[in-house]
């Protein structure tokens, strides 16, 4: 299910195709100069957008492709729910928070899910 504002889901579309087509460039498109990104993991509430790619954009490589289940956004933000399959491996689902600034993405938080085992 997506609603929102088209132009707000089709940024969030762009962000997971760039990780399914390895694009970073892609991504640089759709994030804030200031981004920042959040994971329940120590070390990642807000980190800027150096310390992002450096931690997340390596792992995408065991990443087959992404399945957006929900996507709900207004023009300040949006709630997505994923599902992520891997190459070797059971895959995993989602949740996460998206902030909007200046028509880009300012933020990020993840919510870990389970294991698709």
């Amino acid at each position: 299910m997506e609603s929102g504002p088209s132009d707000r889901l089709a940024m969030i579309r762009r962000y997971y195709q760039a990780y399914d087509n390895d694009d970073r460039p892609a991504i640089e498109e759709v994030l804030h100069p200031g981004f920042t990104f959040t994971a329940p993991t120590p070390g990642d509430d807000k980190i800027d957008r150096v310390a992002y790619f450096e931690k997340c954009w390596p792992p995408h490589e065991r990443i087959k492709s992404f399945t957006l289940i929900d996507v709900c956004a207004d023009n300040d933000g949006a709630l997505v729910r994923y599902r992520a399959a891997e190459f070797a491996g059971p895959g995993f689902a989602n949740v996460e928070r998206f902030e909007f600034k200046d028509h880009l993405i300012s933020h990020v938080e993840v919510y870990f899910g389970r294991g698709l085992g």
